[in-house]
């Protein structure tokens, strides 16, 4: 019999009980199967339930199968397998809320997520993505047991043309005449939002310059009372249903947005790449998501998760002719409509909404509090990049996909992006697992794939694209 170990993860900000009706629905049919299974039965949440966990890892297994039963960072993964050898596979499930409402669970972010920091730590990651109860689901189980990984596809290269080395020069010349600004730390168990400050000054002449958290809150909490009517009347003229939000906490949104503003100004940085959770809302009662959608507008490139690479993306793709861009999570496969949903909770600019007259403001999907955004995203050619490191080389790669954002209701609150793949939607969902690519990419509706290949090209940095 195949002895499996299966260690269930979420976060407690999801719906965990459908989490964890989801996580035993997959160690029964595993059992069904044949399989036998061996690990924690209830989720997987805290410090406390990883070190709890942490003895099954004494044993030898045939599989490894992380279940991401919602959204979990990677820090849990990367304690319990620090000593795997073998693959570990993570299963991702389908959203199952209805349309319009949040993500109950973000499963697929969050293989997404655990896949970028295992593969950075020299693992092999494969993924298993769908329900229980599909065939699909069944059939690769059924292989798993039998020794048989879900496929790794070698990732694809360069796949267009190249602008003239001229457009290439002229956006790292934009580039070395900027600066990001970096409010607090990554959080933790986010290694996308991790970054080399001398590769960026060496490649792009980009300098970063932080602010610690606590410097920031110390900040807003000190804006005067008539700065913050000040921004609040300008805001409700930028979005005037912020004042049928629900938001008990606008004023605090007018700080933010202010204190955000005013460092930007000071320092005179091109980006924002703020640490936008969990103390924003557990400290100060808000989310900065609002803040950052307003400061886009403004044409301030701003990221959450303090994703400086991600910043880095934004600022290239813009120097590169794209206007607004957006960072977002990939966060849903329709796999026979070749679709695939791009999606983050609130902070896109208001220009990129499908339309711009009608960008709701309201109270963040999971924390319930104000203030983000919740409308679609902009229709047309869409273009996803991300700069990232190149697990084992000390340097970066780049990765571009492309397909065509189509009209559809906003599938999650917050912004989403129902893109039509231009290539096949399932490759690249698996890819972005086994290839270790972070869970954020940038997206960007004027093709500036030719200059993208050109940069890489002339950094000879390594391209995968879809």
């Amino acid at each position: 019999m195949t002895r499996v170990l299966m260690i269930p993860t979420a976060r407690p900000t999801f719906a965990v009980d459908v989490a964890a009706e989801r996580a035993a629905a997959a160690r029964k049919l595993v059992e069904d199967l044949g399989g036998e299974v061996l690990g924690p039965t209830a989720l997987v949440m805290n410090d406390d339930d990883v070190a709890a966990a942490q003895h099954f890892l004494d044993e030898d297994y045939d599989v490894i199968l992380h279940v991401c039963a919602s959204f979990c960072d990677a820090g849990p993964a990367q304690q319990l397998y620090a000593n795997v050898t073998s693959p570990v596979v993570a299963w991702a499930f389908h959203e199952p809320g209805p349309v319009g409402d949040r993500l109950w669970l973000n499963s697929m972010c969050g293989a997404n997520l655990i896949a970028h920091a295992l593969v950075r730590d020299g693992k092999d990651v494969r993924l298993v993505y769908g329900d229980p109860g599909e065939a699909g689901v069944r059939e690769a189980l059924e292989g798993l047991l039998a020794g048989r990984y879900p496929s790794k596809a070698a990732l694809p290269g360069m796949q267009g043309p190249v602008a003239d080395n001229d457009v290439a020069a002229a956006a790292l010349t934009t580039l070395g005449n900027q600066a990001i600004g970096a409010i607090g730390e990554a959080p933790t168990g986010f290694t996308p939002s991790q970054y080399d400050g001398d590769l960026l000054e060496r490649l792009f002449g980009l300098d970063v310059i932080t602010l610690d958290l606590e410097a920031m809150f110390d900040d807003i909490e000190q804006t005067p009372d008539d700065e913050r009517a000040h921004e609040l009347d300008a805001a409700m003229e930028w979005q005037p249903s912020l004042a049928s939000s629900g938001a008990d906490n606008l004023k605090a949104f007018a700080a933010v947005t202010t204190s955000l503003r005013d460092w930007q100004e000071k320092t005179g940085v091109a980006a924002l790449a703020v640490r936008c959770w969990p103390e924003f809302p557990t400290k100060l009662h808000v989310c900065v998501c609002s803040s950052m959608s307003r400061l886009a507008d403004e044409g301030i490139a701003t990221q959450c998760e303090r994703d400086v690479y991600g910043a880095v993306t934004m600022l290239l793709m813009q120097a590169l002719g794209s206007g607004p861009t957006y960072l977002v999570d990939t966060v849903d496969l329709d796999a026979e409509r070749n679709i695939v949903r791009f999606w983050h909770c609130g902070a896109a600019a208001t220009k990129l909404a499908a339309d711009p007259q009608d960008a709701t403001q309201a109270l963040h999907c999971n924390r319930r509090i104000g203030v983000a955004g919740n409308f679609a995203l902009k229709t047309g050619p869409v273009v996803a990049a991300r700069l990232t490191e190149d697990p084992g080389t000390g340097g970066l790669r780049l990765l571009i996909a492309s397909g065509e954002s189509i009209p559809a209701p906003n599938r999650f609150q917050g912004n989403t992006a129902d893109v039509l793949m231009g290539a096949d939607a399932t490759s690249f969902v698996h890819s972005l697992v086994s290839g270790g690519f972070p869970h954020h990419t940038v997206l960007a509706w004027t093709d500036v794939r030719p200059g993208l290949r050109a940069v890489a090209r002339h950094l000879s940095l390594p391209v995968i694209e879809f």
